[in-house]
């Protein structure tokens, strides 16, 4: 178990791989810990470094009182990053992990030198949605709402499978604090103004049966960056990366080879 210091709170991460490869960091969604990488990264062409960690309030992360600021999981993505020393790295971050992915890029050019935007946007949902979620997690717990998310996030041939009771699990497993602060900071949060502006090689991500950020969406934050590759995965919904495992991989290779990082 590796974790760090990071001012007022200890992340936890995994730094695996080629110490002294191109570095890859993941960013995972809501409701999520670094285990949704799990099937992917030992998919990846060998010779890299691949850094995944658990956002605040999430997994083995500590989990402070809600509400958090997009900013404040942007800040935590810089700290662990200058800690391990990296620089020119290609963020991968799936839903709010391509959030703090976009908000990184702008804040530290150094860190970020092009990026996965998986099942994301520059803006998600409407403030008014999250408070209205963040009220009922508040009142109720998330196991009421599992099954609605499992909707969202799975298409219905993974739900009809083996493997969706684990990911349920790990939904409602999540610390209550660490769902809603990171909901409020979804709530917050605009990028298209500074997204449109970046410059870098992005690949972006869409799962044709994503119930939370459908393709138009994800598409539509595509289109902000000069340049950027849209790929559309059929059959899959919020969580590519867990539906089809061996099809993400290939597409992130394919970017990785594409943007010289391998």
């Amino acid at each position: 178990m590796q974790t760090v210091k990071l001012d007022d709170i200890n992340v936890h991460f995994r730094d695996e791989g080629d110490p002294d490869g191109a570095p890859v960091v993941f960013a995972n969604s809501l409701g999520t810990d670094l285990r949704l990488w799990d099937q992917v990264v030992p998919l990846l062409p060998d010779g890299l470094r691949l850094i995944r960690y658990d956002k605040r309030g999430h997994g083995l992360s500590d989990v402070p009182p809600a509400p958090y600021k997009m900013g404040t999981l942007v800040g935590d993505a810089e700290r662990l990053l200058d800690h391990l020393g990296v620089r020119n790295c290609l963020f991968v971050g799936l839903s709010i992990g391509g959030l703090i992915a976009q908000g990184l890029a702008v804040k530290r050019m150094d860190l970020v030198r092009a990026m996965v935007l998986s099942n994301t946007a520059a803006k998600i949902g409407t403030p008014q949605l999250w408070q209205d979620r963040i009220d009922a997690i508040a009142r109720d717990g998330l196991a009421p709402m599992a099954d609605t998310v499992m909707q969202r996030w799975f298409s219905p041939r993974f739900r009809d499978g083996d493997a969706l009771p684990a990911w349920r699990n790990m939904l409602v497993n999540t610390p209550v604090q660490g769902y809603i602060g990171c909901s409020a900071a979804i709530a917050g949060c605009d990028m298209i103004t500074p997204t449109s502006g970046l410059r870098l090689p992005t690949l972006a991500i869409a799962g044709s049966e994503d119930g939370a950020t459908p393709p138009d969406l994800v598409r539509e934050t595509a289109a902000l960056i000069p340049g950027s590759r849209f790929e559309l995965m059929r059959g899959v919904g919020h969580l590519p990366c867990v539906e089809d495992p061996v099809g993400y991989a290939a597409h992130l290779t394919r970017f990785l080879k594409a943007t010289g990082h391998v």
